[in-house]
């Protein structure tokens, strides 16, 4: 791909130093994909696998004018939303996110992480359903995000359907509630138009599995900055999911990352 082609996308997220997930995790991904990745980062977290024990958010100036600065440098072809940290990261985001009319937005609601630590407040919550939601091409929440966000039960695929309509309604275009927990592995798609996909999955047996939501999110992300219709680039985020999680690093005493790199042999 010549140099001119090659899409930049921008990831709005947290830094993990453990690489496992966020900024760095994103970042990862987009070169796997062949994207150029730049980034915003809106907290830092002292974590390694083992979980996270620490979360400073960045002042929301910081990250307004890293936001300013970016955008005004480069033609941005897609953004991917992560960890926000605060009510006051998320409503900077929101503005941003107005003044990019017509790019693609990948917004991945994540609210805990997976050993607990609340990620964003709760007025931050209401600020991500009311104001980023509907700003975003694509919502990517895993079935617990989706839960919280719905306020109802979320455990089996029919939950996972009612819940991505619930979030239609809430003011969402398109969703995917993804279900790396069912044994089933099934992704589930709720286009704008009405139609509801499927997308079940291999079950892969790993303790690679730190970073997975960012991972995907981040790779819809790429796919749509790459001019992919939305099927296809979350098709091929499941893919590549997999992929990394099959060829994940055992790393540390915790849940390892996985191989975002896997592609580079």
């Amino acid at each position: 791909m010549a140099s001119a082609e090659i899409p930049v996308v921008l990831t709005i997220a947290g830094f993990d130093p453990s690489s496992g997930a966020g900024m760095t995790a994103d970042l990862k991904t987009m070169a796997a994909f062949g994207c150029f990745g730049v980034a915003a980062i809106t907290a830092v977290t002292i974590q390694n696998t083992q979980g996270i024990s620490r979360v400073e958010v960045l002042p929301v100036e910081l990250l307004r004018d890293t936001l300013h600065a970016l955008a005004e440098d480069a033609e941005i072809s897609a953004i991917k939303v992560g960890m926000l940290g605060s009510a006051a990261a998320a409503t900077r985001v929101a503005r941003f996110l107005e003044s990019q009319e017509g790019k693609p937005i990948v917004l991945d609601p994540i609210l805990k992480s997976t050993s607990g630590a609340e990620l964003l407040d709760r007025e931050g919550v209401s600020v991500l359903r009311d104001e980023l939601l509907p700003l975003a091409t694509v919502i990517t929440p895993n079935m617990a995000e989706a839960e919280a966000l719905v306020g109802t039960a979320v455990r089996d695929l029919a939950g996972m359907r009612a819940a991505a309509r619930e979030l239609q309604r809430f003011g969402a275009f398109n969703v995917v509630v993804t279900g790396g927990h069912l044994p089933e592995n099934i992704d589930v798609l709720a286009l704008e138009g009405g139609e509801i996909l499927e997308f079940p999955g291999a079950k892969v047996e790993s303790n690679c599995t730190h970073g997975t939501g960012c991972a995907f999110s981040t790779a819809i992300a790429c796919g749509l900055a790459l001019k992919k219709d939305l099927q296809k680039a979350v098709e091929e985020a499941k893919e590549f999911v997999r992929r990394a999680i099959e060829t994940g690093y055992p790393t540390g005493k915790g849940t390892g990352p996985l191989n975002h790199l896997f592609r580079l042999g």
